[in-house]
């Protein structure tokens, strides 16, 4: 895991109601430079928001960087691309999709992080896209989220590596470059007394950083275990990793998405319920609205907020970004939030009522978690070993 670095102070941001106005704020008081990675950029009233703050900035001589996915933000070419560049906004997509119809074997590997940094002194990361979160047809909105706001010396490893990024990508789509200079010029100005990591998670030197330090806060509970998290589908290790810790009575508590978002990942995560149950470890799904969060508490003072769901597809193919925080006031102000949410939004589910489900419905969790293994394998030959291993 990345070296904890002290000095830092670091807000938590509650969906976007919180999220959205910290960001334009820092947008509009930017004095030279902006970094923004987004996994979605929609053309909704709160994109249109954020394109018209980063284009106000370019107008009046700030740097501006704008990276999203070439899958999640599919439209951003037609919608928001030439409006930012005429601004003078600087733009790249990770991987464009080409060929939409036909399936490639590494069209799973998505740049799913989703960072801000704003003159190398102010930090944004978390799993909040640029979406309106309150437009949430069928359900109560906000679209329950979390993020964080960062200053201290943690915010130059970030700027770091929104530089290597940008420069990765625009040498593989052949927008070629100078190297961004590198700049420690904020590195040692402290702004609060919280120790805090950035953890990546890409396909070269930090590919299993995010599950690693996962694991070893886990191993080393001896009090709770609190996890909240949008679409999980854990392997072998970590499912192990939550029922040991269970079984030396620790307080092992998840908070999953209870509705129906994307159905093959839905039901491939409930054919895990049933042996976790049955081992103490407790399930509530929430269902005030559609929950996106990614984030975990453990004995009241390790906690993380990111962009890193605990399935297969973030955890092995595409690029993360957590920030992990040794703070027990954090802590406690995300575990406060986590638990209002469950008792608030959440269903608990019973061992005894869940292994009494009908057959048909055991058989469709079961067909669902076979095809997101095969699906998974289709992705390349050793994540494919890698997660056989790991199951």
């Amino acid at each position: 895991m990345s070296r904890l670095l002290g000095g830092n102070d670091i807000r938590l941001l509650v969906c976007g109601g919180q999220y959205f106005p910290a960001l334009e704020q820092a947008i509009d008081e930017a004095h030279s430079e902006i970094f923004l990675e987004t996994y979605i950029f929609a053309d909704d009233e709160t994109g249109q928001r954020i394109a018209a703050a980063l284009a106000r900035a370019a107008r009046r001589g700030v740097r501006v960087r704008v990276l999203v996915d070439g899958f999640g933000a599919r439209e951003f070419e037609d919608t928001h691309r030439q409006t930012l560049e005429s601004a003078g906004v600087n733009t790249l997509v990770f991987r464009p999709e080409v060929g939409r119809m036909r399936f490639k074997r590494n069209r799973l590997r998505r740049m799913h992080r989703k960072l801000a940094v704003i003159d190398a002194q102010t930090g944004f990361a978390g799993g909040i896209n640029i979406i309106d979160d309150m437009h949430t047809p069928g359900h109560t909105p906000p679209r329950f989220d979390y993020a964080v706001r960062v200053q201290g010396p943690l915010v130059s490893r970030m700027h770091l590596e929104c530089q290597k990024l940008w420069e990765r990508v625009a040498w593989a789509t052949l927008q070629f470059r100078s190297r961004l200079p590198r700049s420690s010029r904020y590195a040692n100005r402290h702004a609060g007394k919280m120790r805090a990591a950035l953890l990546v998670r890409d396909n070269l030197r930090h590919r299993h950083d995010i599950e690693d330090a996962y694991l070893q806060a886990i191993d080393g509970a001896f009090e709770e275990v609190l996890i909240a998290n949008a679409y999980f589908l854990p392997g072998r290790r970590f499912r192990q990793a939550l029922t040991l810790a269970a079984q030396r009575g620790v307080k092992v508590t998840l908070i999953l998405q209870g509705r129906v978002e994307y159905a093959l990942l839905h039901y491939a995560s409930q054919a895990l319920y049933g042996a976790l149950l049955s081992q103490g470890v407790r399930i509530f799904e929430y269902r005030r609205s559609f929950l996106h969060a990614k984030a975990a508490v453990i004995d009241q003072k390790w906690a993380t907020v990111g962009s890193s769901n605990i399935d297969p597809f973030s955890l092995m193919l595409a690029r993360e970004a957590n920030i992990v925080v040794h703070d027990a006031g954090f802590a406690g102000d995300l575990r406060n939030s986590l638990r209002a949410a469950a008792r608030h939004g959440g269903r608990e589910l019973r061992h005894r009522q869940w292994k009494t489900r009908p057959l048909h419905e055991r058989l469709l969790r079961w067909l669902a978690y076979g095809m997101v293994r095969m699906m998974i394998g289709l992705a390349g030959e050793k994540v494919s070993r890698h997660m056989l291993r790991k199951k």
